[in-house]
């Protein structure tokens, strides 16, 4: 019999009101388990014991929040292996990458329980004499946390982790496409003595369970990362009950290779930033802006490194990448390459593959001879595929990677101080990679874009504070 999976709420494993079925990707016949998909009433009775169960969570006061956070990391980084392989079974990820990314999660539980004992406030002078004034910051209270597919440890981890370490009370809803990280994260969180109704691990569709999420008005603050239509979406909905709002929607990251480059490093960098992890990451390098003098050289050996990368099932040891999440995806990913032929773009590789299983998995992409104004470079695809744009100096290339809706991630790879330095102040991006991959980030340091990228606080490190608190200013006279 195949595993039910059960949701969180107030302490208690409770069931929904339908099953889903979480499949592996590399294996269709690999049927991880049963999950069950919650109701806009369990998300009534997850934000009731959240609310309720606050008062008693804040009065124990930051030492216990920071004890709490340490054992989660120890026992994340202990089952890294087990967690790690559920990973790779249900999102595709190669079983080192998957691994990777669980030693990260707890990387990110650990620094929040150092930074629960570390939540800065501030005394001014007033300009009234005898008054004192103190400026602290104080949980915002119950939050929604609604995760993507594409990491299923490190993304609920940055989330949870700032949560609990600053008071707050959690209610989980994990993609539908890979609940089984989520719920084994919640295992654990629950079994490390987390209070009943402070975590709560709501599973099921979006259009459910986010729902209902976004609607309810106890829950203050929503934190979301998934595409930019449902990002939009819950930016409407949540102004109606006056949420405070953080939303990670995405890219169309673009890396940018002078004639001055280093070829062995740019063409590393491109080949990890366009194609690890299937491309299924918001950071990917997704448009390969090329100076003229150095493109032919560079396609030429972009695309023997492209075609030689071994595209496989995530489990198996020679799987450089693996497959697809998901049918819809796959469909979607093709569909894209289809379009850059009828676009004019010369099409190297992108085909879907036979695998030594069923499975969603598709060769790696480039497409030449693109343009910015094409779809291919402007649309998001989330998948294994790069445009190639050629320009004729930094100028213009500057320019073309600023021509985008998005914001999240630029880099640029250069032996030029100067352009080096013009290109992170003229980026507008949230992040700026110089000589390295656009995908890949510290845990520690704030994460976030600009423009259709992301709206609200960033996420990560100490500036995390800024979503999961609020500040409270208080005035004294001491006569």
């Amino acid at each position: 019999m195949t595993d039910v999976h059960l949701n969180l709420i107030d302490g208690t494993w409770v069931p929904g009101d339908h099953l889903t079925e979480n499949r592996n990707p590399s294996d269709l016949s690999d049927l991880i388990g049963r999950y069950a998909a919650a109701t806009a009433a369990d998300v009534d009775r997850a934000a009731r014991a959240a609310a309720a169960a606050l008062p008693a969570w804040q009065a124990k006061g930051p030492l216990a929040r920071a004890e709490l956070l340490d054992r989660i990391a120890r026992r994340v980084d202990a089952e890294a292996e087990v967690i790690g392989r559920m990973l790779a079974r249900e999102e595709g990820k190669i079983l080192p990458e998957a691994i990777a990314e669980v030693r990260r999660a707890a990387q990110i539980f650990r620094f929040y329980g150092g930074e629960a004992l570390r939540i800065a406030g501030e005394a001014l002078a007033s300009v009234r004499p005898g008054v004192d004034v103190t400026i602290t910051r104080e949980p915002l209270g119950v939050v929604g946390l609604i995760t993507p597919w594409n990491f299923p440890a490190a993304i609920p981890a940055w989330k949870v982790a700032p949560a609990l370490a600053y008071g707050n009370a959690v209610i989980l809803k994990p993609a539908e496409l890979v609940p089984g990280t989520a719920h084994h994260l919640a295992r654990i969180i629950h079994e490390e003595g987390c209070p009943p109704g402070i975590f709560n691990l709501v599973m099921g569709p979006g259009s459910v369970v986010g729902r209902a999420m976004v609607d309810h008005p106890l829950i203050a603050g929503l934190s979301f990362t998934g595409s930019v239509p449902t990002g939009r979406a819950i930016a409407l909905a949540g102004a109606a009950t006056m949420k405070k709002l953080q939303l990670e929607m995405g890219g169309k990251n673009p890396m940018v290779v002078l004639d001055d480059a280093d070829l062995d490093l740019a063409v590393a960098a491109c080949l990890n930033g366009a194609f690890f992890s299937t491309g299924q990451r918001c950071t990917a390098s997704s448009r390969l802006i090329v100076q003229a003098g150095v493109h032919d050289a560079f396609v030429a050996r972009l695309t023997e490194a492209m075609l030689a990368l071994r595209v496989g099932p995530a489990l198996a040891e020679d799987s450089q990448i693996g497959p697809v999440v998901s049918a819809m995806q796959l469909r979607g990913n093709l569909d894209y390459v289809d379009l850059a032929r009828a676009e004019g773009c010369t099409v190297i590789g992108g085909e879907a593959l036979n695998g030594p299983t069923e499975g969603y998995f598709q060769r790696p992409a480039l497409f030449l001879g693109a343009q910015n104004d094409m779809r291919v470079a402007r649309e998001e695809i989330f998948g294994p595929c790069a445009a190639v744009i050629k320009v004729a100096d930094f100028d213009e290339a500057l320019s073309v990677a600023n021509d985008t809706p998005f914001g999240l991630s630029a880099g640029i790879c250069t032996a030029s101080l100067k352009h080096a330095r013009a290109f992170r102040q003229g980026a507008r991006v949230g992040m700026v990679m110089v000589n390295l991959p656009t995908a890949g980030v510290d845990f520690h340091v704030p994460f976030g874009g600009t423009k259709g990228s992301s709206l609200g606080p960033r996420e990560q490190g100490r500036h995390a504070a800024e979503f999961f608190t609020t500040m409270k200013t208080a005035y004294s006279f001491g006569g």
